[in-house]
């Protein structure tokens, strides 16, 4: 059964994105925000980033600055492997059905993680688009936003560029250093026109992988946390390393198999894989290179 009317999915072809409310239901997203607030307790006991994922790198990454009396737990890596909450709301949800109505029928899983923004850090996200992090043979990708919690104007919400998906696809790399971010002057011409992607607990922002898009620090006194699904056409083939890899990478959480590979035409450079818990360090270094200067 579709999930989405005819003038949604014409708005998410047109503009690159689109917001849906109620993605999960009640019960789930008390169950998903119960698990992050354990974890987060959990942070008050570490001084560094945490815990085993597939590739050996932490699970839990943690902002500069954090401190048991002021957790700043920013990151969490596959939280559908350790979290059966989260592992319902990636592969079993109302946001499921809105993916493969997009990019369907037949729709399988890259990777998840959690981004989260607790008062008092410092955590911004560069501009960047996410397809040069995960470049497929097509671009049937979308990356799924679920708010964990309320997302206002003030605490961090995803800005995005509309129609930027069907423009060009920018480079990370600067000076030969893999930033994570588009260049400054990209960044700038982007952000007169952003538009503040705000909605209640348990709202999804759907994304296209080619639209740019960022998101500013947490200014409030509330949290923001968005558990991230990726997913892709079952006949997009990545065409590098998953940056997080997980045993789940690949599984098809709509349709059927088809054992095809659909491809389209574009140049890309690959991306870096990041070594560290997260890519807010890859993105770190966007900073660094303008305080060197050219």
């Amino acid at each position: 059964m579709a999930r989405l009317r005819p003038d949604e999915r014409a708005f998410f072809h047109e503009h690159g994105y689109l917001m849906v409310e109620d993605a999960v239901d009640a019960a789930l997203l008390a169950r998903l925000q119960r698990d992050f607030e354990a974890w987060v307790e959990e942070s008050r006991g570490h001084a560094a980033a945490w815990g085993d994922t597939l590739d050996g790198r932490p699970r839990f990454d943690l902002e500069p600055g954090h401190s048991a009396e002021a957790p700043k737990l920013r990151r969490v890596n596959a939280p559908i492997e350790v979290s059966d909450a989260y592992y319902a709301a990636t592969m079993d949800s109302r946001m499921v059905d809105c993916v493969a109505d997009l990019i369907g029928p037949d729709v399988k899983l890259h990777h998840t993680k959690i981004n989260s923004k607790l008062p008092g850090g410092h955590t911004e996200v560069k501009w960047h688009q996410d397809f040069p992090f995960t470049p497929h043979t097509n671009d049937d990708v979308v990356t799924a936003l679920l708010m964990v919690d309320e997302v206002t104007e003030t605490n961090g919400a995803l800005e995005v560029l509309p129609a930027s998906h069907r423009g060009p696809i920018h480079g990370l790399w600067h000076d030969g250093v893999f930033t994570g971010a588009v260049s400054d002057d990209v960044t700038a011409a982007s952000r007169p026109s952003a538009r503040l992607c705000t909605g209640p607990a348990g709202a999804v922002c759907l994304m296209h992988t080619r639209l740019l898009h960022g998101s500013a620090p947490n200014r409030s006194d509330r949290p923001r946390t968005l558990h991230i699904s990726v997913y892709s056409a079952e006949d997009a083939i990545p065409c590098s390393p998953n940056p997080m890899p997980t045993r789940y990478q690949g599984h098809l959480v709509r349709g059927r198999r088809t054992g095809r590979v659909r491809s389209i035409g574009y140049e890309i450079d690959l991306p870096q894989l990041p070594t560290t818990a997260s890519f807010f360090d890859q993105q770190a270094r966007h900073g660094e290179q303008d305080a060197a200067g050219p």
